[in-house]
């Protein structure tokens, strides 16, 4: 019986449409109507059979005790957790698992992840999501009201970029287009894409993730 896991902030569906080959029943869920439409065309060419829908996560309506299996990737910090505890406990079936993930860069350890962040820094010094270490995933606290965590672990990863993947994957973060007025960013990213010329086509960019395995009481 294939297993049914849930992903929490799926975005374009990254996590689930390379999970596919498992054989689970994948659901994802984000909060982006645009994210959405973008994971449900991409699942589509790929013949893949995913249910996306635009949701906040402590909306979700799944039956109770119907899922195997719920992760959060890059988003616990966003979730209302006095809602989304309860809730992600009682629609797991017995035993379930809660996944929290994160995967960040290492810009102390990278040198073309130290020299964007720098650049990013330069025209929004405010910026607070940068400077990243290896640590431990957060698990909040209303959590351990239901689960007890299994599992903590961080583990390095080679993440392969070109020039023009990296350059978005800079303009995709919070501190770039986020956060930065259209002018500011159409000057960030000019001098991003004139750094990157010092390095060649394809490279890869030093990351770490970190993975706390929670087990429903």
């Amino acid at each position: 019986m294939a297993k049914s896991a849930l992903i929490i902030g799926t975005g374009t569906g990254v996590l689930p449409r390379n999970m596919y080959k498992y054989g689970a029943d994948w659901t994802g869920t984000d909060i982006s109507e645009n994210q959405i439409i973008e994971a449900q065309q991409l699942a589509k060419e790929a013949g893949m059979s995913i249910d996306f829908y635009t949701c906040d996560a402590k909306d979700i309506k799944l039956e109770n005790a119907s899922l195997d299996v719920i992760t959060a990737c890059q988003c616990i910090w966003y979730l209302n957790h006095e809602i989304t505890a309860p809730r992600f406990s009682a629609m797991l079936k017995d035993n379930g698992s809660f996944l929290i993930l994160y995967m960040g860069w290492l810009p102390y350890e990278d040198e073309i992840a130290g020299k964007s962040e720098d650049l990013i820094l330069k025209y929004n010094p405010k910026w607070t999501g940068c400077r990243d270490t290896v640590h431990p995933v957060w698990v909040p606290d209303e959590y351990l009201d239901y689960f007890v965590i299994s599992k903590q672990e961080e583990f390095r990863v080679d993440i392969p970029f070109t020039k023009d993947s990296w350059n978005g994957r800079m303009r995709a973060c919070r501190g770039t287009s986020a956060s930065m007025s259209p002018e500011t960013l159409a000057v960030w990213e000019n001098e991003h894409i004139k750094m990157l010329e010092n390095y060649p086509e394809s490279f890869c960019i030093k990351h770490y993730i970190s993975v706390a395995w929670l087990r429903k009481k």
